[in-house]
């Protein structure tokens, strides 16, 4: 059986690949999992010798065929998740990633079908990730970008917001920033990297930090 630990590492190194990057750092998966540098190490070498990962010291981290089998099947059990708290259980999209991250590891596969029945078979969670079906395959999907690079005078929607931060999130569904919802790009500030965005008839200035959170999908 697979430890929670070695769940978490596997999630982890596929989010990367979900963003575009061919491989993942070791001080990457250091911040995000809190723990130290020796200690993505020692787990790397442990997944390399249980064939999940491809592990070269100094290099990045890359998941075999079933190390990413692996890793979808805990991302399917997180999305689904995080759907049924909010649509079963009506709980607000910012406070279930942190439950969801705890339920994901004491699910059975045979549980987690029947919720993904339940729901009639959800293709995307709360914030716009995809769902991984029983067999790991992925929903289509329109090409996304992220605000931070979106073009200037174009209008979008948005499609899907990293869910890692619980107080950015309540932000976002404050501010109206929600999946759905049209943003017309107005301007960008060179100086820190802000935006200034039409939302809901209402312009609004967002940082950086807030627009590397939000995918974009292009309206013609």
């Amino acid at each position: 059986m697979i430890t929670f630990s070695k769940q978490d590492f596997l999630k982890n190194i596929y989010k990367q690949k979900e963003k575009g990057n061919d491989s993942t750092s070791a001080s990457y998966l250091a911040d995000v999992l809190n723990v130290s540098n020796a200690a993505i190490s020692d787990m790397s070498k442990k997944l390399s010798i249980d064939g999940l990962i491809h592990y070269r010291p100094y290099k990045g981290l890359v998941l075999t065929s079933q190390g990413e089998k692996e890793a979808l099947k805990v991302l399917r059990r997180h999305r689904l998740w995080e759907m049924f708290l909010v649509k079963t259980l009506g709980m607000d999209w910012s406070e279930v990633h942190e439950e969801a991250e705890n339920l994901e590891h004491l699910s059975s596969d045979q549980l987690m079908d029947k919720i993904d029945a339940f729901l009639d078979f959800p293709d995307f969670d709360p914030h716009g990730s995809p769902i991984p079906d029983r067999d790991g395959n992925m929903p289509d999907s329109p090409v996304l970008i992220l605000l931070n690079k979106a073009k200037t005078g174009e209008e979008y929607k948005i499609a899907r917001v990293m869910d890692s931060d619980n107080k950015i999130i309540k932000y976002l569904g404050k501010a109206g920033l929600v999946i759905g919802a049209r943003i017309k790009i107005i301007d960008k500030f060179d100086f820190d990297n802000s935006i200034n965005v039409l939302i809901n008839g209402k312009e609004m200035i967002l940082s950086e930090k807030v627009s590397k959170t939000i995918y974009l999908e292009l309206l013609n």
